[in-house]
């Protein structure tokens, strides 16, 4: 997929993480390694430390969702949208919007500078690619994914 709006259901298991990644190719490794990432987590009780930027609603380690944002608790369906137009993205969450970034701008290049994907070379650069479900090893379940072609 290239230009996209995706709309799902989700919910996550208590400490669990996931997330929905767009534009990967398998060029890399890993997926993460390519494509974007809309981050699902359980923000309040994930083991592990976590920054605002990798917090539920999230363009993971990039951009941070508002911290007053409307996420259901764990075991409880959310619905996320995820608006893909040319280099415009937009990340939304139980009808509001959490993020919005322009891919390759100026301020995408010093987020990235200063993220984990740093030395990403291939990441967010595909014009075209796949969706991937982030798999942590916890309880995620998806339904209702249903994508339109811009």
């Amino acid at each position: 997929f290239d230009n996209f709006e995706l709309a799902f259901d989700w919910k996550v298991s208590r400490q669990g993480n996931s997330g929905v990644m767009f534009r990967v190719t398998e060029e890399y490794d890993e997926p993460y390694f390519s494509g974007p990432e809309y981050q699902v987590i359980d923000d309040k009780e994930y083991p592990g430390e976590l920054t605002d930027l990798q917090l539920t609603g999230s363009n993971y380690d990039m951009h941070a969702a508002p911290a007053d944002k409307i996420v259901n608790p764990v075991g409880e369906w959310n619905t996320s949208r995820l608006v893909v137009n040319g280099n415009h993205v937009e990340h939304w969450l139980n009808g509001s919007k959490t993020v919005e970034y322009e891919i390759n701008s100026d301020d995408w290049k010093a987020r990235k500078k200063k993220s984990k994907w740093n030395d990403a070379k291939g990441y967010g650069q595909a014009k075209k690619g796949h969706i991937d479900l982030q798999d942590h090893g916890a309880e995620v379940w998806f339904k209702n994914i249903m994508i339109h072609p811009l």
